[in-house]
């Protein structure tokens, strides 16, 4: 035998160690690695931080008298209070929505759960302005069940509740395809040893369940109302663009643009950048979170425990 396959034997995590040394990417010439860097952070100056710090200038540029003044304006007021209220009201119905069809598909075998699965990504694949179209065929005057919600003073269409109906359709995604695959690895060991203990299914959800998926369903919600205030191709057909009364922030933003009111649409536009930052800095603080919890509870598991024990952990 010879000396290499001798040390091997006698010290295999040092021969393991040397390996992944061997394998490790990070080993490419120092040249490469700084081109590929420098290369990532020219496109993301180029096609992120510039536009955004554009924008802010841009809202500026009249001076800061001149900008409140727009964001006064009792039009963009409206525009803003009607952003935040179809987010304040979406949100929670697609949290509701993401949980149940997250905990259906993990944890139940049942007739039609691929198509679920894949009827929940349509979002993703269909067009927002398309969605709008399907919800003024259904709802508006002249649509399938138009005649009957005139007839009982019921609007939908060019109102709050159809800008509401595809907002949810374009949001509704974004909870459930981040909970499905952590509910998936959880697995239902806890879940069961929990029901032997005699827990209710409430229990079990509020204590055992949630803990493991928390900062995965903050993720989601982040991600829901991002794009909940920002949508603009489906509400744009919804809402009728009704100055004052239909317009969310990105469409009454449009109409300041085309009207070459240059300084208030930026000024507005600003508000949804600022929105978009604070979703960043909360989006990065629950991944920081959820890869602690998740290394923590790495770290509190022998080396011989399975993945079902790492799982266990967190709980």
């Amino acid at each position: 035998m010879s000396q290499e396959s001798t040390a091997v034997l006698n010290n295999p995590s040092a021969a393991l160690a040397r390996a992944a040394k061997q394998l490790d990417p990070v080993s490419e010439p120092r040249a490469v690695r700084w081109l590929l860097i420098g290369v990532a952070l020219a496109f993301l100056a180029f096609f992120l931080v510039v536009p955004l710090a554009a924008v802010f200038v841009e809202a500026l540029r009249k001076g800061v008298g001149f900008y409140f003044e727009s964001l006064a304006d009792p039009d963009a007021w409206s525009a803003i209070k009607l952003t935040l209220t179809v987010a304040v009201i979406a949100v929670p119905l697609n949290l509701v929505f993401g949980v149940c069809a997250s905990w259906a598909i993990a944890k139940f075998e049942f007739r039609g759960k691929a198509l679920l699965t894949t009827l929940i990504d349509l979002p993703f694949s269909v067009s927002p302005v398309i969605s709008g179209l399907v919800y003024v065929l259904l709802f508006g005057a002249q649509g399938w069940l138009g005649p009957w919600l005139q007839d009982h003073d019921v609007q939908i269409i060019f109102a709050v509740p159809g800008i509401v109906l595809a907002t949810i359709f374009v949001t509704f995604p974004f909870v459930a395809r981040e909970l499905i695959p952590l509910m998936q690895a959880q697995g239902t060991d806890e879940e069961e040893a929990a029901r032997v203990l005699g827990a209710s299914g409430w229990q079990i959800f509020r204590r055992v369940t949630l803990p493991n998926v928390k900062w995965g369903l903050l993720y989601g919600v982040i991600l829901c109302n991002a794009r909940a205030m920002g949508e603009f191709g489906a509400v744009s057909v919804v809402s009728g663009h009704i100055r004052g009364v239909t317009d969310t922030m990105p469409l009454h933003v449009e109409i300041l643009y085309n009207e070459y009111n240059f300084a208030a649409a930026f000024a507005v536009a600003s508000v949804l950048a600022l929105l978009a930052l604070v979703t960043l800095a909360l989006k990065l603080l629950a991944e920081r979170h959820l890869a602690a919890e998740l290394a923590g509870a790495r770290d509190d598991v022998p080396a011989h425990a399975g993945p079902v024990a790492v799982i266990s952990s967190k709980s």
